[in-house]
């Protein structure tokens, strides 16, 4: 059969119009998913409360303001919403008054722990070293507050709370160490923006990885000028880099948490009365001989090795046998599975007075941290309620305690000064130390649990002592040591004693 040239040239165009009406269809799906992935931008609300806290005999009546500022990207756009809650006192001059930002860390967590443990006008009743008992929970008038000395703001990571990106940004976009400072301190000049506190002596009080975002934070605050008072490092970690393959300096800076838990559970051999005084020799035994004898590895004599486990034994509580097994270098979950193993007992990360009972005894690690189970429910229960029938703050979304950012944390930092170059993993007292040669009026105030072993007491005091400051600057640095774990304030007589701290603190630095 012969075809007229018009069919070829009809079959040619369905050929080319195929893959055109395919494109179109593509590019059609792509413009939806473009508009499905860009988030929309919420109002800047807020709900707005008030109260009043008695704190040294004397009324202190405040505003609280639960809400969300926006923060923009350099090209104007909005990024992420983030929520805060604001406790302001009423009849304050707000432009010379100090505003303190808080935060806890994670990274991933929200501000959930110290702004219902710690110096808000509120707390939720704890218990020392001991479960809090099933509910109905206790929220109490917190005595300890901070609100007769500064207005505090406490602030969710992007990912954590309520807050979250926005527009066509990713809560993973900030999920890096140099991101999640750059987003807080785009939060903070926002914050300081939009209620006129330019002026206002301003702090951070952060606790865990929120004493490295602090850190980070004080030189990239400079750098964009707000400057700071003072920053208070609750359980700091600073550098971590010291728990890397083939190095032994963990186990130097660990040890001195580990002879002072010991103490606590009167496990030491001959148990001396004066805790701090004990706790200073083992820090000097750290680092001279222990850390000589790490130094030394395999080379290491055998009448040496006897002579440090011998030592330990004294120091820790530990069998010299068991010392000896371990090469003379504890880890942390082994110290809190083997410590109290002859009574089934296993001890707290947070908290290393919390104890514990796992399904057996002759397992290597913990199976769970009981310091964490016997706080969390209270305070996300009391939390939950405090919002909806105090704040008064109306949400369709659960609240994120935390969120999945430690899986997918970028953990490069970019060094001060280095020119581009970042460092694998974060080390930012060297920031700190920066912002306060920049910043010579800036303050900082260590904060320590005797008991904490997520982030053990004698790796802070390392990392802020070789900070190569001069005397100067180095005397603003001061440190101060509590009877309790990383969350300080879940023992209510070491919140009084770091309140009344903070106190002096404050009213020397502004």
């Amino acid at each position: 059969m012969k075809r007229s040239a018009w069919t070829y040239v009809l079959a040619g165009l369905m050929v080319v119009a195929a893959p055109l009406h395919a494109a179109s269809h593509a590019h059609a799906d792509k413009k939806a998913e473009a508009k499905a992935a860009t988030k929309p931008i919420p109002k800047e609300d807020a709900a707005i409360s008030h109260g009043s806290v008695s704190v040294h005999g004397h009324a202190v009546h405040y505003t609280a303001t639960a809400g969300h500022l926006l923060i923009r990207n350099d090209d104007g756009d909005a990024t992420a919403t983030v929520f805060y809650v604001a406790y302001t006192a009423d009849g304050a001059r707000a432009g010379t008054r100090p505003v303190t930002f808080l935060y806890n860390g994670g990274p991933g967590s929200s501000t959930i722990w110290l702004h219902m443990g710690s110096f808000g006008p509120v707390r939720v009743k704890t218990l020392n070293a001991k479960t809090i008992p099933a509910p109905p929970y206790t929220l109490e008038p917190n005595k300890n507050t901070l609100l007769d000395k500064t207005d505090l703001v406490f602030i969710d990571a992007i990912g954590t709370g309520f807050s979250h990106a926005v527009g066509k940004a990713k809560n993973k976009d900030f999920w890096g160490v140099d991101q999640d400072v750059d987003a807080f301190a785009r939060f903070i000049r926002r914050y300081i923006t939009v209620n006129q506190r330019w002026n206002s002596p301003k702090y951070l009080i952060g606790e865990s990885y929120g004493t490295t975002r602090s850190a980070a934070l004080s030189l990239h605050l400079q750098n964009m000028g707000i400057a700071l008072n003072g920053i208070t490092l609750v359980s700091s970690i600073l550098n971590y880099g010291i728990d890397m393959p083939g190095s032994d300096m963990s186990y130097q800076l660990y040890l001195p948490s580990f002879a002072a838990i010991a103490w606590y559970h009167d496990k030491l051999p001959n148990k001396p009365a004066d805790l701090a005084a004990f706790v200073q020799k083992v820090c000097h035994f750290a680092d001279t001989e222990y850390a000589n004898a790490l130094a030394e590895g395999d080379n290491l004599p055998a009448a040496e090795r006897d002579a440090i486990a011998q030592k330990l034994h004294q120091y820790t509580g530990l069998s010299v046998k068991y010392l000896k097994e371990t090469d003379l270098r504890i880890s942390i979950g082994r110290f809190r599975k083997q410590l109290l193993r002859d009574q089934a007992i296993t001890m707290g990360r947070y908290d290393a007075r919390y104890e514990g009972e796992d399904a057996d005894s002759a397992g290597e690690r913990p199976d769970y941290d009981p310091s964490d189970s016997a706080v969390s429910p209270a305070f996300i229960a009391t939390f939950n309620q405090y919002l909806d029938h105090t704040l008064h703050y109306q949400h369709d979304k659960p609240y994120n305690v935390m969120a999945s950012a430690i899986r997918h944390w970028d953990w490069k930092h970019s060094a001060p000064g280095g020119h581009g170059w970042k460092m694998p993993m974060p080390y930012v007292a060297g920031d700190l130390a920066q912002a306060m040669r920049e910043n010579p009026s800036l303050h900082v105030f260590s904060a320590n649990g005797w008991f904490d072993l997520a982030t053990p007491f004698h790796a802070t005091e390392y990392d802020l002592n070789h900070m190569t400051l001069p005397a100067k600057l180095h005397s603003q640095v001061h440190f101060a040591y509590y009877p309790s774990g990383h969350m300080i304030y879940l023992n209510p007589k070491a919140l009084g004693e770091l309140s009344a701290d903070l106190d002096t603190f404050y009213d020397s630095t502004h």
